[in-house]
């Protein structure tokens, strides 16, 4: 058997050296050195060159692509997210902070897939008791399931070419370990290595492979940062761990988009899919209080609407604040900034607060007109009428800016009972929407006027 050797590699400059130094020799930086493994010692000639049988060559042209067989997980909000279901050879990585559910929304996948496929659920976090007895919580009937509890990837490896499982689990990736390095696991060298060899052994066997990290207070661990080149997915669970609802998104897909957002409950009986989203996020009183809008957001291939909620009030020291819960702060701040120049409402000496409610976070422009609707609404201490929906994006010179898919936000709007949507011209349908009355405009102080002859 080849010999392993470790080197300690700089993570800036790419430098190796023989021993771990607190400072990198070539570029000086501090804490930058991470172990790896080099090339096993023989495994090339002595006088150079490639000792191996070198890859068949082909031209784009002649290659026929095959159609991908996925395997669906039996549940439809996560097969969204992962653009349809697992693609065989594939390798995710699945993050989020403690308590979001992962473990949980996992066991209950792998149990409803190993009713028709042979899966492995490795666990280096907990013992098989713990693992039976959050089954017998949940309900989920898993006699299928083949479980183990392991931290050395040789030993995963070795049971997967043996058990040959369609899905493999390992739980988490911060505990596994290459036993070719001496670094404890959870170190940037055992995570990057147990990534790097556990993505090898999907690719040769054709096994899903989902791998669960950590996320810490600063989002910044190294098992979710450090592999996301070397996997074909990255999605991250997130959610108040004391909220109900648990968002599921893609920041990485090989296979599909990234837009996609998949909404779960979290209930005694562990994590449910969430269909209708909008219905979720609409539960508002019969009398609607200021600073109360609905926006019409657009989440991968389906629209969403969202109420946002604004409160400005008089602001009590030096500086006013501008605070924002699921909406980007920046452009808060530059929104308000707008609103003065071209809206001629001033706001400098307020704080302002927005959240969007339901704990979803909107991140496209599409939300700019609705939330400082709803501003102008807490500000002047008029409610927005509950059966209005806006949505577009607002320019800096004033101008109100077209988004995409904007004809099926207007029809998601109206199947939910609104009755009013104002939305930029680009964006207005060519036939009327039966029982919608469309508010074209170009100007946000178009806007205005129609929400004071409201």
């Amino acid at each position: 058997m080849a010999k392993v050797k470790t080197l300690y590699q700089c993570q800036d400059c790419a430098a190796t050296v023989a021993q771990w130094a607190g400072q990198c020799p070539t570029c000086h930086a501090w804490n930058t050195l991470v172990e790896t493994v080099s090339q096993p010692i023989g495994s090339q000639k002595s006088g150079g060159g490639y000792a191996g049988v070198l890859p068949t060559r082909a031209t784009l042209s002649s290659i026929r692509p095959e159609t991908l067989t996925r395997i669906p997980s039996s549940y439809s909000e996560f097969d969204r997210v992962l653009g349809g279901g697992f693609v065989p050879g594939s390798v995710i990585l699945l993050g989020g902070a403690p308590g979001a559910g992962k473990s949980t929304l996992l066991l209950q996948v792998t149990a409803q897939l190993s009713n028709q496929q042979a899966c492995l659920y490795v666990t280096g976090e907990e013992s098989l008791e713990q693992i039976a007895l959050r089954a017998n919580r949940l309900g989920v009937s898993a006699g299928q399931l083949e479980c183990v509890s392991e931290t050395r990837v040789e030993a995963i490896a070795a049971m997967v070419e043996q058990v040959k499982p369609v899905l493999l689990v390992v739980d988490s990736v911060q505990v596994m370990q290459v036993e070719a390095l001496t670094g404890a696991p959870g170190s940037v060298g055992q995570v990057r290595e147990s990534a790097a060899q556990l993505t090898r052994l999907a690719k040769r066997t054709g096994t899903v492979v989902l791998l669960v990290g950590h996320v810490t207070k600063e989002g910044a661990l190294a098992g979710p940062k450090v592999l996301e080149h070397i996997i074909d997915a990255s999605l991250l669970l997130d959610g108040d761990t004391g909220g109900r609802f648990r968002t599921l998104r893609a920041h990485k897909n090989r296979f599909g988009s990234v837009g996609e957002l998949g909404v779960f409950a979290m209930t005694e009986t562990g994590l449910r899919e969430v269909t209708n989203p909008s219905a979720i996020f609409l539960s508002r009183p019969d009398s609607v209080a200021p600073g109360s809008g609905v926006i019409c957001t657009w989440e991968g291939t389906r629209p969403l609407l969202v109420e946002v909620q604004a409160l400005v009030d008089t602001s009590l020291g030096g500086s006013p604040k501008r605070v924002a819960v699921g909406l980007d702060s920046q452009r808060l701040a530059m929104l308000l900034a707008i609103l003065h120049r071209h809206g001629q409402l001033q706001l400098g000496d307020q704080d302002v607060f927005v959240n969007a409610v339901g704990g979803v976070k909107v991140t496209e422009t599409g939300a700019d007109l609705g939330l400082l609707l709803a501003c102008v609404s807490s500000f002047r201490g008029k409610s927005i009428p509950k059966e209005w929906v806006v949505f577009g994006e607002v320019g800096l010179s004033g101008e109100v800016r077209p988004v995409a898919s904007g004809q099926e936000r207007i029809r998601e709007a109206a199947k939910h009972g609104f009755r009013h949507a104002i939305v930029p011209s680009a964006n207005a349908p060519k036939k009327p929407v039966a029982g919608m009355t469309v508010h074209r405009v170009d100007r946000l102080t178009q806007v205005l006027e129609i929400f004071d002859e409201s």
